[in-house]
């Protein structure tokens, strides 16, 4: 399946972007098949046809509302020093299903900006990637007091490295259908930090017996959630 991002309702469009891959990169012909979704569950298919530099979709065939992996998993994330670390996370978890991302600013964050939009293409293309027709949705940079507010304590859990507080192994939690995961920053979350989470009444987890890097971590947990439903 050859796999681009576009619109599909009210009509089918190709994404300029992709358009341009088509004809500059891939050197695609008139005539070849593809896929075109809108990363909302929504899956076009049909024949190219090129007119002048415009690359459209001769449509054959449209799937709307196709079903979104089970279940969802949102990890709230500090970003790394290194972005390169970050990126591979996202790209990662995506391929593994991931349905929401957030960008974590935490007390021991080191890093204060980077870019959401390239984050977002990031995700775009490992969804292709992967043939995800339900994108990732990727969140702007938000502080932990802020981001615990709207959370639901109950499927919340947070994975930190302080063996002083209680923590239960991540195989002994119970499958639900909406699960959200918190990843402190290089050095941990503050104890702080911790206090505040356990008071929320969010879980602390034990991702083993090794010390993970951020990135690490949040792949893990991704690759933990996905290997669940096999």
């Amino acid at each position: 399946m050859k796999l681009f991002f576009g619109e599909i309702l009210p009509e089918v469009k190709i994404n300029e972007d992709e358009q341009q891959h088509i004809v500059k990169v891939l050197r695609m012909r008139e005539g070849e098949e593809i896929y075109i979704t809108d990363g909302n569950g929504n899956l076009a298919k049909g024949n190219l046809v090129f007119e002048g530099k415009k690359v459209s979709l001769n449509v054959t065939e449209i799937k709307e509302n196709l079903p979104e992996f089970s279940p969802k998993l949102h990890i709230a994330i500090a970003p790394t020093k290194n972005i390169d670390r970050i990126e591979f996370f996202v790209e990662k978890a995506t391929e593994m299903a991931i349905s929401e991302i957030t960008i974590l600013h935490t007390e021991k964050t080191e890093r204060k900006n980077l870019n959401i939009d390239k984050l977002r293409k990031q995700a775009i293309a490992a969804s292709k990637q992967s043939l995800r027709f339900h994108f990732p949705k990727i969140n702007d940079i938000t502080k932990l007091s802020d981001f615990i507010k709207n959370v639901n304590a109950e499927t919340t859990f947070v994975a930190h490295c302080d063996a002083s507080f209680e923590r239960t192994e991540i195989s002994k939690i119970q499958n639900v259908e909406n699960l959200t995961f918190l990843i402190g920053p290089e050095g941990d979350f503050a104890e702080k930090e911790i206090k505040l989470l356990a008071e929320k009444g969010i879980k602390a987890v034990s991702l083993g017996n090794q010390r993970l890097r951020t990135e690490t971590a949040g792949i893990f947990v991704a690759a933990w959630n996905y290997f669940k439903t096999f």
